[in-house]
């Protein structure tokens, strides 16, 4: 006698597990998984996504604020769409505007915005009108990325930490933030605080200390 098939939402909170269990080395079970930081979100936009389709507007609000909390700071906005094997690392600050669309797929690492330009462009869109951004299966943000406006991030591509991305993006990219460089001064690293550079600081038995032994304070 054939079991009967596990329910539709049984499968897909499964599904969630496994995703956090194939892509953070550091939860090494399903029941580990159950405490990733992320999963509130996650789960809670499924719920919060079918009461906003229904037109529960404010129902979906609630839900998708007592997420944010449960998550650490995930918001993700009730009228986002969001496909499977979505996958949020580490979680705080992620902000998902309303009309943004994700693919399957998908990794986003903390701190990640996708966003729209601002009120004052999306007044000026008629109605309706997409004002995030849409991001294709497998595509990756890193950390502190901003994605702004309705541009799309094809299939396959990577968007670096701390870029930003204002433009569409072909299938495959690769965009990244400008690399920090080493700076080098040209003049003294260190200054000491010697005499009549501030009040005398007093040694043992009560006398200023030579200037050789104050505190060096290094030069931008």
């Amino acid at each position: 006698m054939r079991r009967p098939a596990a329910p539709r939402w049984w499968r897909a909170a499964v599904a969630d597990l496994d995703t956090i269990r194939g892509r953070d080395p550091s939860v090494l079970s399903r029941g580990e998984a159950l405490l990733h930081p992320a999963l509130p979100a996650v789960w809670g936009h499924r719920v919060a996504h079918g009461l906003h389709r229904r037109g529960l507007r404010r129902s979906a609000r609630l839900l998708s604020n007592v997420a944010r909390v449960a998550s650490g700071g995930v918001e993700i906005h009730p009228g986002a769409r969001i496909g499977r094997g979505f996958f949020i690392d580490h979680g705080a600050g992620v902000v998902i505007g309303e009309t943004a669309v994700i693919g399957d797929d998908v990794t986003l690492f903390h701190q990640v915005t996708l966003g729209s330009t601002g009120w004052w462009n999306d007044r000026a869109r008629p109605a309706g009108e997409r004002r995030h951004p849409v991001l294709g299966d497998r595509v990756v943000v890193g950390a502190g990325a901003t994605v702004l406006g309705p541009v799309t991030v094809a299939h396959d591509s990577v968007v670096g930490a701390q870029a930003l991305v204002v433009r569409d993006l072909p299938a495959g990219s690769r965009v990244f933030a400008p690399v920090a460089t080493r700076h080098r001064p040209t003049g003294p690293r260190t200054r000491r605080l010697g005499a009549g550079s501030g009040p005398p600081v007093a040694g043992a038995a009560g006398a200023p200390r030579p200037p050789a032994t104050l505190a060096a304070f290094p030069i931008w």
